[in-house]
């Protein structure tokens, strides 16, 4: 029996995740802003109690590894990194991204409705009229790999020429008006970035031994940080010394 504990903290949902042979075991979730610290914590606890599962009987700890908030990855990352070594597991990384359109092929493939030329995007929000997003095939194989792109006008022209193509995730829903004049567009926007997505991928990697070095492992930012402009009075100008 394997147990892999599941944390996805890269949006301002924060959602935890127990793991039983790829299927959901227990889960909570909740959208905090920037709470995460103080409640990924309190759900590992919750959802380890609700399914009887001590720390040393997980095999395995798996963390969305972005893209996402910067603070948000910082956070996810760091607490799946000291259960992993503190039990001394191995560490699995998950695209949030990867893990909605599993999500979505399998629910299409309950209702029989998925077709094998249909594409999945989903959308990480990245702020404005941007999103983090990517392309897969209905098996789950990256077409598109993922970048930070501006929504606008013609956007995803080509890829709905003649295609049904998915979008998902809070990025998607920001961008119906944009794109959702195509017949070939269809929204997913109940799946978004979250631990209910990642059971079957964290058990698939763990089956396949793709550990990450704890040491090492860092989250998949791709933007670097920018930090705000203090406000504080005084702090707007550099100092000046004088001899």
């Amino acid at each position: 029996m394997s147990f892999v504990l599941c944390i996805e903290t890269s949006t301002s949902n924060c959602s935890v995740a127990l793991s039983k042979e790829g299927a959901l075991a227990a889960f909570r979730e909740e959208a905090i802003g920037n709470e995460h610290a103080a409640k990924a914590a309190v759900f590992i606890e919750e959802v380890l109690r609700e399914a009887g599962v001590a720390y040393a009987d997980l095999d395995a700890v798996a963390v969305g590894k972005g893209p996402g908030s910067y603070t948000g990855l910082r956070i996810g990352v760091a607490t799946a990194k000291g259960i992993a070594y503190a039990l001394g597991k191995p560490l699995l990384a998950i695209s949030p991204l990867q893990a909605m359109v599993s999500r979505a092929i399998r629910e299409l493939e309950e209702k029989g409705e998925l077709r094998p030329e249909a594409l999945f995007c989903p959308m990480a929000d990245a702020g404005r009229m941007e999103v983090y997003s990517a392309v897969y095939d209905a098996d789950l194989q990256e077409v598109r790999a993922v970048e930070a792109e501006i929504i606008q006008e013609g956007a995803y022209a080509a890829l709905l020429d003649g295609h049904p193509v998915y979008f998902m995730g809070e990025g998607a829903s920001k961008c119906r008006d944009v794109l959702g004049g195509s017949r070939s567009a269809r929204f997913l926007e109940h799946i978004r970035p979250s631990a209910c997505n990642m059971p079957y991928l964290a058990w698939k990697a763990f089956k396949e031994k793709a550990f990450e070095d704890i040491a090492y492992f860092e989250p998949f930012y791709l933007k670097d940080f920018i930090a705000g402009k203090p406000h504080v009075k005084g702090l707007e100008q550099p100092c000046k010394h004088t001899m």
